[in-house]
């Protein structure tokens, strides 16, 4: 019988394979026998944020020569950005790259793929536009901070079968995976709760003050930035801070929350939560913001959508952006012990013993320890490349290469942490139980549609 340490060996080794030449584990060579495997893929950046260029942009000219991808254009409405894109290009590569104002220009440029890294509320919508352009798509998320809005994307992705990977990273990563072939063996048993917290103590997150000092509205197009969001005048702070500002981001459940959530997601094949309670507050950061600092949420799952004894499991998430005390956990518990995601561990911790069961005529049970592939997850700093975006973005571009639509983190996957991110974000808002209803495909709280 095949232990659990031989079993993780062997799945550690399948990913990490995974992880460097994507579910197809090619070669560079190998590109020459798949079908236009000569024709270069011309990529547009839509969003020269700080992410794209410290993390993104970087994971992308890593594998670019080798699989003929080519860096093609710059779309931001921001002048400055734009300008700022050109020089980060020729600093990197010492070649010139073109530009486009809006995306009215970039698709008259016919990129054939883009990368997504705009403001989270535009993420679905440009999704669907860039789609319906005949563009391939790597979009950051969140996915969708309005269920009106992962409807409409999902639709739109699912009409035009381009390969869409979600950047959530997480699923790339080599520990994951592993984690995940381990939970789905059944070796681990049945997952009776989840843990996760995401502390910071940084005053600057999501803040520009220098920058909001200094860009112009006519530098921009302020209406455009907007979308579908209720217009207001001007104001440079919701424009570049935006995570700190409701309706144009939910702010830690978005940005944080979505990349844990989605783990659960993955390890449960469960597609939303069954309902949501949330609490929270701007307990330290009086900056002007109406995004919370301190956000707890309680999340119920399970595969029956109604509450029944053995059935489900509870997820407890918190994060603080005032003391990074406990920093990033994921715990995944099950009646036999704990998979921690932060150390790569997996022990008996909480396992039940035989003294416990043997009370109830039972066998004990206690997983064996073990460890899974080592890799850290960088969460101290804004941004940074780092294993997971390298791999995430490899696993896109091969799928790109051979138009496989079964990417890492498909845009099911997107609009499955949007449901959770809605729901967390209606409770905060609207201080009611949140439900997902599969009818209405709407988020309902209080018994009313959860709207901004």
């Amino acid at each position: 019988m095949e232990t659990r340490r031989n079993f993780i060996k062997k799945s550690a080794m399948g990913v990490a394979g995974l992880a460097v030449g994507s579910t197809l584990n090619m070669s560079a060579k190998s590109y020459a026998n798949i079908m236009g495997a000569n024709d270069r893929i011309r990529v547009g950046v839509l969003g020269f944020s700080n992410r794209f260029k410290d993390s993104l942009g970087k994971s992308f000219l890593k594998y670019a020569k080798e699989m003929n991808f080519e860096l093609y254009t710059i779309c931001d409405i921001w002048s400055r950005r734009c300008e700022e894109g050109q020089a980060w290009y020729n600093k990197q590569t010492g070649e010139t790259i073109r530009t486009a104002r809006n995306t009215d220009e970039l698709w008259t440029q016919k990129p054939d793929a883009v990368i997504i890294s705009t403001a989270d509320f535009q993420h679905a919508l440009l999704t669907a536009e860039a789609v319906k352009a005949g563009c391939h798509v790597y979009v950051e998320k969140p996915f969708a901070e309005t269920m009106d809005d992962a409807n409409y994307a999902l639709k739109a992705a699912k009409e035009a079968n381009k390969v869409i990977q979600v950047g959530s990273q997480r699923r790339s990563g080599v520990n994951y995976q592993a984690a995940y072939d381990y939970i789905r063996s059944g070796k681990f048993g049945k997952i009776i709760a989840v843990e996760m917290t995401w502390n910071v103590n940084q005053p600057g997150r999501w803040r520009l003050p220098q920058l909001t000092k200094e860009i112009r509205e006519q530098d921009t197009d302020w209406k455009r930035f907007l979308m579908n969001r209720p217009y207001e005048p001007w104001d440079p702070r919701k424009y570049l801070e935006y995570r700190l500002f409701w309706p144009y981001s939910s702010g830690i459940p978005g940005q944080w929350m979505a990349h844990q959530i989605d783990t659960v997601h993955w390890f449960s094949g469960l597609q939303y939560p069954r309902s949501a309670v949330a609490n929270g507050g701007i307990y330290m950061w009086n900056d002007g913001r109406t995004n919370y600092d301190t956000v707890t949420a309680v999340l119920d799952y399970g595969d029956s959508k109604e509450k029944v004894p053995g059935n489900g499991f509870q997820v407890i998430y918190s994060s603080r952006q005032n003391n990074s005390s406990g920093g990033t956990k994921e715990w995944y518990f099950s009646n036999g012990g704990k998979l921690d995601l932060d150390t790569n561990v997996v022990s008996s911790e909480g396992g039940l013993t035989e003294r416990y069961a043997a009370e109830m005529g039972m066998k004990p049970f206690l997983l064996e320890p073990f460890e899974l592939p080592q890799i850290k997850v960088e969460t101290g700093s804004n941004t940074g490349s780092d294993p997971l975006t390298n791999a995430h973005m490899k696993n896109w571009m091969d799928c790109v290469r051979a138009n496989n639509l079964k990417t890492n983190a498909p845009v099911e996957a997107g609009y499955s942490h949007s449901i959770a991110d809605i729901m967390v974000t209606a409770a905060l808002r609207t201080g009611q139980r949140a439900i997902f209803d599969e009818t209405t495909k709407q988020v309902m709280a209080g018994g009313k549609i959860f709207k901004y």
